[in-house]
């Protein structure tokens, strides 16, 4: 064997020329062995295996070859349930879903991109459609559904994603961090040069530009996405004196359904759709129709014609939801037209709810607040009031979270907001280690960092409570637990201490929008009781002490549920 393998060395030494062509023939005889195996293992589409040996599938299911070979990587889970999506896909096929998710750089979402200087926009197959850029007005939206911002990493995608999910047909961005969805455009387009301000989380694309939109149609596959899915239950409810005041769309519906009625409700752009038998009514909430005094369900428990599972209420009685339209009458703010003299704080230990407090009195007074300290992440979230020195004087009260004397006294009014410590702890050990709306992992609760925050935080809600009834001057208190329960009240308590008149239909708005999107969705469930005897003996006798204290003021002591059950 060994002469063989000389005699063919020596062969080609003497011949080089035949060793490269040999070479050359290797090489080009496995490539086509590869591409032969490429083309000849393609899958099959799922569902569609017969057709496409029996000759009677559609041939329109074999043109997109791209798309089929590059689904070539993703195996197919033996029989997966396929899982009802209220909100359904965009893309609508296998394919073409996988298509996209092979393009990790276009972050998932459209490629409908609005280059500076150019007009052309490119459009993504089965995301969304870029339609164009329009004016629009902080008084009046183009887009009057659901908004946020986020002045550090708003793309595109982001926005659409947000509004597909609450089942919207448009999606637009604005100033470059703002997003707003619609169920229909109310403006006028405008020159696309408009639109010339860059995504504050992806610089090429573009995000409107100052009080100008940039637009898409959100392609949802299926037109039963954006019916009735997110609406909100709101109760029952009597039916108001003046039905044409409280509520003045109505339409007869034969064949009733809540779908039916939210669908009228949300395409005519009112964000409360009232069942009555075969009527269906629209408006908002004002002091016709509050929805302070829920009934009981019982009375409105008559079926809808053309649902079994569902009531539809009657003529006495409404069954009332919550479309997705977002109620604008409270959702314009600025900054204050003269500047104060006065100035009013928002104080709270940390945890107890400052943040959500704020957003309330931003909604409730339609003014931006302002803050003793400065938190980049809440000016990106919409607190545009962050960056300006809190003695200003442009916001109407001052986020604090100061106990001492001396900063107490600088303020000439304040609120004192407190939270029960067991929940206010828990909500700021969250903060501390998850950022204002996420959650400290387990390992932190379990490790030294919990007795320790215990030990050091647990008197400072004590103290801070004391040296504000004791050094503040003009303060008003209020319970977190008292404005989650009764936001009308506590809310128009608050807005009259900063001296402004509170408008009912206007507090009445701020409680259908109450959570925002800088409210904390509920602390996580941990699988065990944090606190140990000892911490509870010690926070009880805290809790104990500022009863006392605010008792000594003529003031309502602390709420039942303070002490653990």
């Amino acid at each position: 064997m060994a002469k063989v393998i000389m005699k063919f060395q020596r062969y080609f030494r003497r011949k080089p020329i035949r060793f490269f062509t040999f070479i050359v023939f290797y090489l080009t005889a496995g490539s086509l062995v590869f591409l032969h195996s490429g083309f000849a293992g393609r899958p099959l589409v799922p569902g569609k295996e017969q057709s496409l040996t029996d000759g009677t599938g559609d041939p329109t299911d074999h043109q997109d070859k791209g798309a089929v070979q590059l689904s070539r990587g993703f195996k197919e889970m033996p029989d997966s349930p396929v899982l009802p999506r209220r909100y359904g896909p965009w893309s609508k096929t296998v394919s073409k879903n996988m298509l996209e998710r092979s393009k990790p750089s276009d972050y998932g979402g459209a490629r409908s991109r609005a280059l500076k200087g150019r007009n052309t926009r490119e459009q993504e197959e089965e995301r969304a459609k870029y339609i164009g850029c329009y004016m629009d007005d902080t008084h009046r939206r183009a887009l009057r559904g659901v908004s946020f911002f986020d002045y550090k990493k708003m793309t595109v995608f982001r926005c659409q994603d947000n509004c597909a999910e609450r089942g919207y047909l448009y999606a637009g961005l604005e100033f470059g961090a703002e997003c707003y969805c619609g169920h229909k455009i109310q403006a006028l387009n405008v020159s696309e040069s408009e639109c010339n301000m860059e995504c504050k989380g992806e610089k090429s694309n573009i995000c409107g530009g100052v009080n100008r939109l940039s637009i898409y149609r959100l392609e949802l596959t299926q037109e039963s996405a954006r019916r009735y899915g997110s609406a909100i239950f709101r109760g029952c409810f009597h039916r108001p004196e003046n039905v044409s005041l409280a509520l003045p769309v109505r339409s007869v519906m034969l064949n009733m359904s809540v779908d039916k009625c939210v669908d009228l409700c949300t395409e005519k752009e009112y964000p409360l759709a009232a069942l009555a038998g075969t009527f269906c009514h629209c408006g908002f909430p004002t002091t016709y129709f509050t929805l302070h005094e829920r009934e009981d369900e019982q009375l409105c428990a008559q079926k809808c014609s053309s649902e079994d599972f569902e009531s539809c209420g009657n003529s006495e009685y409404f069954i009332v939801y919550q479309t997705q339209v977002q109620d604008n009458r409270c959702m314009d703010r600025r900054f204050l037209p003269t500047h104060s003299k006065q100035i009013v704080g928002l104080a709270s230990f940390p945890g107890a709810g400052n943040t959500w407090a704020r957003h309330l009195i931003e909604l409730a007074t339609g003014f931006y607040t302002g803050s003793y300290y400065f938190d980049g992440s809440l000016y990106n979230k919409g607190f545009k009031g962050e960056r300006d020195h809190w003695r200003s004087g442009r916001t109407i009260c001052i986020k604090t979270h100061e106990s001492g004397v001396r900063e107490i006294e600088t303020f000439d009014a304040a609120v004192l907001l407190i939270r029960n410590p067991y929940k206010a702890l828990m909500a700021e050990f969250n903060r501390k280690y998850g950022g204002h709306i996420g959650f400290a992992s387990h390992a932190h609760w379990k490790g030294k960092e919990w007795p320790e925050f215990v030990n050091n935080y647990a008197p400072w809600w004590a103290t801070h409570t004391l040296d504000w009834l004791k050094y503040g001057k003009n303060v008003l208190v209020v319970h977190f637990e008292d404005l989650k329960h009764d936001l009308f009240m506590q809310l128009k308590r608050m807005v009259n201490l900063l001296g402004l008149m509170a408008i009912e239909d206007r507090l009445l708005c701020v409680e259908s929008q109450k959570d925002g999107n800088f409210k904390r969705s509920g602390l996580r469930k941990l699988e065990y009781d944090p606190y140990t005897p000892e911490m509870r003996n010690m926070i009880n006798k805290y809790i104990r002490t500022v009863d006392a204290a605010l008792k000594l003021k003529n003031l309502p002591g602390v709420p039942d549920d303070y002490y653990p059950r």
